[in-house]
């Protein structure tokens, strides 16, 4: 799936008593309430689903068109996705770019994505601004305006996405493009979604006018609006702005091609530039998503890989530490699917072993059926993940929108879960026989590049490009749409009376002991999100010692004094729940995010790992093993090199400055004394914060934290040396020569502010008018008007001690140096004129809305109240949040502006193949220092 936003390849997840201990068996039916909506089919063919929840005070509003990547016309692959871009520009109505301005200037937000069989559009705004998204998203399916220019420059920016995604970003090109091509022989479900240069050059601007009349139709499309409505208003604005739209008489073109079964096992071996660790990945044919035997395979996958305790993991990634990941994915469609195992492997280890390994755990479900606790597990796993995907009014939306375009039953979700609750043992071992055999396998062994090595001769992937459909809208035939005259423009029509949000109400007590405890009830759905939050974080790592904090919060939950890692996870996975150990540069957090009737039990291993952690030797050497894997991917991607580049030049040897996972030589260099001393130092409970969010009484809250934490004690804290004052280095140009890097990475930081600074709402504001969200001005000025990149912004990093402010953008290589002086013109320019009103009101807006869906979830909420806890704001803050961003005003804007983004006293940073970028960016910056990728050394503020 491709959206307008960054596209992220998905990662594994992650002393109960002896009562509670035994894994919960899954009920005869999911314990999940069946979504309740309204359904109806307009005379033209829209399918209309309605959602109402009086409890939001926002709106979802989703349009999914059943056509996708597997539709894109011979010759033409990634059409689909580009033609999703277009959709964002003008209508007959609607000048270029007002959806954004409908939905993020009032606060809310949208997006889409394209999927082999769907594209969706979606957003999210104050319920009061309803009537505004149905009248644009009718204007877009009835009269979209497709024109040379827009059309010129929305194929720059998906271009720069292809770069970015797929060609920039290690294993982009596996995931992206040979994940399908070696899955399919006839079927266009061949092609990867985002398509190919070539391809989307070849595009022409008929074609894209033909595509939308041929698929973009009522008869076509599903709405489903989901949240805080009144049923029949609802229902008169969607005949008032949808039912006059015309249903064609011509039938849709369909995809009719059969895939043929696989017999024989193929077979690929590929290098790649950019590839920091061999992997393999096993692809096998399944059947359409509505297929009986889909709930079984659903289950097995996440036998396979759901959590720490999953097969994959406990195998390949835990116990032979063969891989850095090992995951699987349940790619099924509408049509014929693939299930896929796949890992990446650890440092020093052969595609070869990690094949055997794979299909060594494939073979195991076929041959022996899994165990009772595993399927329990399994079950527990998918209706939690699912009670999550219904938190949101949006989640609600897309799951009933999704169900309707692949299975064609809005009831399709409901109906899997309650299938998902009957499978057996019996029944996983079934589908792994009938489909994952070794001769319906087929195969990549991903590697590094080589150049001394000859190229396989069996690396030749032939993408099927069948002429599947013509579009019976021939191309030049279609009535081209122009905008209409300022006299006969239809505007938008006005918002309504706003609903009032409300913050989260946390309430606080504190234990004897210190341990504070902070409560949020939320009792719309049975979750609870528990975390415990330690001051103490990456800040305090010495200075030959930078990852110590991530390290040591990571090992809280690989051992404890009474259970095993392999134990940890297991226990809390047979409740349906997940653990996971994180720290920032503040401090460090253990969560849990479980369904509320497994409270008891998931607090109880809350309390064994944050209390009684053993850190063994052979625990911190996996981990560190894996670490140093981790920063090995990181530093490949020219993105995320840059940002770490950019944060040493920028804040030098500060609190902030390090890597916060640290480098390979100073994750080396890490005692288990060190770790031991990190911990104790972190973890005692007059610093400690316990923050329970859900279904959950204040009651029930108070049992759970004295009979889990009133008996912790730990010596008293050593006060914490003061910080040093802060000084920062002078400000650099750095290149960092990555040569046949597939696009640049663009970076300008500077030293910021702390979070407790007076300046921070304006400054905040200021962030957020320069590179916060897509009208921002950056955004606006490298990709809306010069198709530059796939997306640029900034950010305010703010903490206990002053952070960075950064700005950021990712480019092709030759564009380095014009991106570089437009984010500098534009720092410059906010801090010598004032925003306007207008701009003004609109960047709030974002803020306030960011902050309200940041707060929509329990673990929105946990995260939120964590992050507070840590950088010592007052809880009373959420309450005050919206008021205290209301009150800034231009003059406070320019003034946080001109002292805090002045570029003249930031660095800039640009990782990229220096021969296409360095001759140009020299001509302004003739002094820029040059390092090369292998050379560069991050564990200190010279880089040398």
């Amino acid at each position: 799936m491709l959206s307008r936003a960054a596209l992220l390849l998905g990662a594994a997840l992650l002393p109960l008593t002896s009562v509670a201990a035994k894994p919960t068996p899954p009920a005869s039916a999911p314990a999940i309430k069946p979504i309740a909506f309204t359904e109806r089919t307009l005379a033209n063919g829209l399918r209309v689903y309605a959602i109402r929840d009086t409890s939001t005070p926002n709106v979802s509003v989703q349009v999914w068109y059943d056509v996708g990547s597997k539709d894109d016309p011979a010759g033409r692959s990634g059409f689909a996705h580009m033609f999703e871009h277009l959709m964002f520009k003008a209508t007959r109505n609607l000048v270029s770019e007002q959806m954004d301005r409908l939905t993020e200037d009032v606060g809310g937000n949208n997006n889409a994505s394209t999927n082999d069989d769907y594209t969706e559009y979606h957003e999210t705004i104050p319920a009061n601004h309803l009537q505004r998204l149905l009248f644009a998203e009718a204007d877009r399916m009835a009269a979209l305006v497709v024109e040379p220019k827009s059309f010129a420059s929305e194929r720059d920016v998906v271009k720069e996405e292809l770069r970015q995604n797929t060609n920039a970003r290690p294993y982009g090109k596996l995931f992206s493009l040979y994940f399908p091509a070696i899955s399919y022989t006839r079927h266009p479900y061949a092609r990867g979604t985002i398509g190919s240069l070539d391809n989307l050059q070849s595009a022409q601007i008929d074609d894209v006018r033909a595509f939308h009349a041929t698929y973009y139709r009522p008869d076509n499309a599903v709405l489903v609006v989901s949240g805080n409505f009144d049923p029949q208003q609802l229902d008169a604005w969607v005949d008032q702005y949808f039912a006059g739209i015309k249903r064609p008489t011509t039938p849709i073109p369909r995809v009719t091609v059969t895939e043929p079964e696989r017999t024989t096992a193929t077979h690929y071996v590929v290098r790649e530039a950019n590839t920091p660790l061999p992997a393999v990945m096993i692809s096998y044919p399944i059947p359409a998503d509505n297929d009986p035997d889909n709930a079984a395979l659903t289950v097995l996958n996440a036998v396979l890989s759901q959590g720490e305790s999953s097969r994959l993991y406990e195998t390949l990634v835990y116990r032979d530490q063969l891989a850095q990941s090992a995951e699987s994915v349940l790619d099924s469609k509408q049509g014929p699917g693939n299930l896929a195992v796949f890992a990446i492997l650890a440092g020093g280890k052969q595609a070869s072993d990690g094949e055997t390994a794979l299909r060594r755990e494939v073979a195991r479900l076929r041959d022996t059926p899994v165990s009772a606790a595993e399927l329990a597990e399994a079950k527990n796993e998918i209706l939690t993940a699912a009670l999550e995907s219904r938190e949101t009014a949006e989640g609600k939306g897309r799951t009933i929108a999704s169900s309707v375009i692949i299975d064609r039953d809005p009831h399709a979700a409901d109906r899997q879960l309650a299938a998902i609750s009957q499978v057996t043992a019996a029944d996983i071992q079934r589908v792994a026989a009938k489909y994952l055999r070794d001769e319906r396998s087929a195969t990549i062994q991903y590697l590094p590049e080589d150049k001394t090595i000859a190229a396989p001769q069996n690396d030749r992937i032939e993408v099927a490009d069948s002429v599947v459909v013509k579009p019976l809208v021939v191309p030049g035939t279609v009535a081209v749409v122009t905008p209409a005259s300022a006299a006969e423009r239809i505007a938008p029509p006005p918002a309504g009376p706003a609903i009032p949000a409300s913050a989260p109400a946390p309430q606080e007590f504190k234990l004897a002991n210190g341990l504070r405890v902070v409560l949020v009830e939320k009792h719309d759905l049975p979750l609870l999100s528990a975390v415990l939050i330690a001051q103490g974080g990456g800040a305090l790592d010495p200075a030959d010692r930078a990852g110590l904090g991530s390290l040591t919060a990571d090992l809280l939950t690989k051992g404890t004094k009474t259970r095993s890692a392999t134990e940890i996870a297991r226990q809390i996975e047979s409740l349906g729940g997940s653990i996971s150990s994180d720290a920032s540069f503040d401090g460090s957090s253990v969560t849990v995010t479980v369904k509320s009737d497994q409270a008891v039990p998931a607090l109880a291993i809350l309390a064994d790992v944050t209390r009684n952690p053993v850190f063994a030797s052979e625990e911190i050497e996996r981990a560190r093993a894996q670490a140093i894997d981790g920063v090995q991917v990181a530093i490949k991607n020219p993105s995320q090199l840059a940002g770490l580049v950019a944060a040493r030049a920028a804040l030098g040897d500060t609190e902030y400055g390090h890597p916060l996972s640290g480098t390979p030589s100073s994750l080396k260099a890490i005692s288990q004394a060190d770790i031991r001393r990190a911990y104790a130092a972190a973890w005692t409970p007059g610093q400690s914060t316990l923050v329970l969010v859900g279904d959950v009484t204040p009651a029930q809250a108070k049992t759970l934290a004295e009979s889990n934490f009133a008996n912790w004690t730990a010596p008293a804290a050593q006060p914490k040396a003061a910080a040093p004052v802060a000084t920062y280095p002078k400000p650099r140009v750095i290149v960092v020569d990555m040569p046949g890097s597939g696009q640049a990475g663009v970076v300008v930081a500077r030293p910021g502010i702390a979070r407790s600074d007076a300046a921070y709402y304006p400054a905040a504001v200021a962030n957020t008018v320069l590179g916060g969200g897509f009208s921002s001005r950056l955004n606006q000025e490298i990709r809306i008007k010069r198709g530059l990149a796939y997306g640029a912004g900034s950010s305010l990093q703010v903490g206990r001690a002053p952070g960075a402010i950064t700005a950021r953008t990712s480019t092709k290589n030759p564009s380095a140096p014009e991106t570089v002086s437009i984010i500098l013109a534009e720092m410059k320019r906010l801090g010598a004129e004032p925003v306007t009103a207008a701009e003004l009101e609109t960047r709030k807006a974002v803020l306030v809305g960011n902050f309200g869906r940041a707060t929509e979830t329990t673990g929105g909420i946990a995260g939120t109240i964590g992050s507070y806890t840590v950088q010592g704001v007052p809880l009373s803050e959420l309450g005050h949040y919206t008021q205290r961003v209301a009150a800034v005003d231009p003059a406070a804007v320019q003034a946080a502006a001109a002292k805090l983004l002045d570029p003249s006293v930031a660095s800039v940073v640009v990782v990229g193949d220096a021969k296409l970028f360095l001759p140009e960016l020299r001509k302004t910056y003739p002094d820029a220092e040059v390092i090369q990728a292998d050379a560069l050394k991050l564990d200190s503020a010279s880089l040398k």
